[in-house]
């Protein structure tokens, strides 16, 4: 395995007021718009929701290969990412982003270390360290109703 990868994705304004987003990897294009509050259709996916989008989906990924790694068992993980967007002198841009990981662990035992690998989570998500506005992380630990099979 190389050191270095590349990803590629195409975007182009198809009509109106929508666009198309397409990977390499992926058979779907995705459908676009600008926010339906700056002229936007509805029912499009915006910018800004793809940017949180690689986020969370990042952030999920991340934590599953440390847990793999670590030997941590988890019985869920869902990750909600929200953003607030505001008007600057220099235009638009993401005031706060936050992370907020709800993470269902078979045992209290567990909390620390579940704790510890989310924050490491955050640390080597690659996204999150590409971004402009440091995320905060929110953590919320769930202890499973259901006994280990």
């Amino acid at each position: 395995m190389t050191n270095e990868h590349k990803y590629r994705v195409v975007a182009w304004w198809s009509s109106g007021r929508a666009g198309l987003a397409k990977s390499d990897s992926a058979p779907i294009a995705l459908h676009f718009t600008a926010p339906p509050e700056s002229g936007g259709l509805e029912g499009r996916w915006t910018p800004e929701e793809l940017l949180l989008t690689a986020l969370a989906s990042c952030f999920t990924t991340t934590f599953h290969a440390i847990a793999e790694n670590s030997k941590f068992e988890y019985a869920d993980l869902e990750v909600e990412a929200e953003g607030n967007v505001g008007k600057t002198n220099s235009g638009y841009c993401f005031s706060e982003i936050v992370i907020r990981p709800s993470l269902t662990i078979q045992n209290e035992e567990h909390r620390g270390r579940a704790i510890g690998l989310l924050h490491k989570a955050k640390g080597l998500c690659l996204v999150s360290r590409a971004l402009a506005t440091e995320p905060t992380v929110e953590i919320r630990i769930e202890i499973s109703k259901h006994s280990p099979v």
